[in-house]
């Protein structure tokens, strides 16, 4: 079995990060999206509802399959039996970053990371715009899936 782990924070997942996983799905049997569990990092949503607006997002696709999980990206990999990591690249910046990660990640263990582009109409986006527009009362509905909604940002 072909299987990717697409790890990240998804604070909250936004229609770039839709748009790598539904192209995910047609390159691998299997898409776990993983959200990653930093107790240093500050979200704006609770783990619970990053993980239902994925879940819902994706409630009629029966290849993604949504996590969490701590520590090392490899080693989770691991534990699930993952041979893939899928990325999404927006700019030149991601690449850079990105890459660098796939350079250790493939040092630390044989799992290959897989770049895709994100699609021009979404390319813009970023979890921390999605947030600043929620925060400043702004209509963020057009940046994510109709999973996510707010109530009291």
């Amino acid at each position: 079995m072909r299987r990717a782990l697409f790890p990240g924070s998804f604070d909250p997942i936004t229609n770039g990060h839709y748009d790598i996983i539904k192209r995910g799905v047609k390159l691998f049997d299997e898409v776990v999206v993983a959200i990653g569990i930093n107790a240093d990092k500050k979200y704006m949503f609770s783990l619970e509802e990053r993980k239902a607006f994925i879940e819902k997002a994706f409630a009629h696709q029966p290849k993604v399959k949504v996590t969490t999980y701590q520590g090392l990206t490899v080693d989770y990999c691991k534990e699930i039996n993952a041979k893939y990591i899928l990325r999404g690249l927006r700019n030149p910046a991601d690449f850079e970053f990105e890459k660098a990660i796939a350079h250790t990640n493939r040092k630390l263990s044989k799992i290959e990371t897989v770049f895709l582009l994100t699609a021009a109409k979404t390319s813009y986006i970023s979890s921390s715009i999605v947030r600043d527009v929620i925060r400043n009362n702004g209509d963020y509905t057009i940046l994510v899936p109709d999973s996510v909604r707010v109530t009291n940002p």
